[in-house]
């Protein structure tokens, strides 16, 4: 027990700089998730059916296939089969293909659920709105998208929630998140080898995180309720 007491600060030092990478990758996903997922979502229920049909597709392989795979292809493909090495070498680079790979796949799964908030509008508002004299463009602003982002609030936390576990993926393509700290202690880091507490110390963070969250997209959703 003394023992461990000794390597806390090296190990809660590790894990901080890990957590930070962490959240950095989480919340550049959802900077890129959200507006790419809007226009996924436009492109799919497009009546131009070429851009509708190539919208759907993607969304098709993106959730039809790991997201451990998406990151693996995204990263590898282009130095290994194109002899392109677009995103470098070291840290920087392997966050950018992280980075990429997640907002590509939580697009298509956020795309999807704008889809069915815009779609679970009842079309008679629209149609109010068009006897009133309003655009289409003014309609969708004032009156779908308000109600829309009501109706996405709870599936929308839910993806965010999973984004927070999901980003311990990125150790796959050796981004050094706050996983791949805790389980270098294991390997050998900072002096210290066999200790396994620090990768289970890390749950600490994502409960932490997570209830944080959680209590802000709760007072989120009950602000939205005037919808009801």
């Amino acid at each position: 027990m003394d023992r461990i007491f000794e390597q806390m600060p090296v190990v809660i030092s590790s894990l901080n700089i890990g957590f930070i990478q962490t959240l950095k990758l989480f919340f550049v996903t959802l900077l890129g998730a959200f507006p790419l997922g809007l226009l996924i979502a436009f492109g799919s229920m497009s009546h131009f059916r070429p851009l509708s049909y190539f919208s759907k597709f993607v969304v098709w392989i993106i959730r039809g296939t790991p997201l451990m795979i998406q990151l693996l292809i995204i990263y590898y493909f282009p130095g290994l089969v194109l002899h392109n090495p677009v995103w470098g070498g070291g840290e920087a680079g392997r966050f950018l293909a992280a980075s990429v790979s997640f907002i590509l796949n939580y697009a298509c799964y956020f795309s999807e659920i704008y889809r069915g908030g815009i779609q679970g509008v009842p079309v008679g508002q629209e149609e109010a709105g068009l006897v009133l004299g309003m655009t289409k463009s003014q309609i969708f602003f004032k009156v779908t998208l308000l109600q829309m982002i009501k109706r996405i609030v709870p599936p929308m936390s839910n993806e965010i929630i999973t984004l927070v576990k999901d980003t311990s993926l990125a150790r796959i393509i050796a981004l050094q998140e706050i996983i791949w700290a805790g389980q270098a202690f294991m390997k050998g880091s900072h002096g210290i080898s066999g200790a396994i507490w620090p990768l289970f110390f890390t749950a600490v963070y994502y409960l932490i995180f997570n209830g944080i969250l959680t209590v802000l997209l709760g007072r989120l959703e009950k602000k939205l309720n005037y919808f009801r």
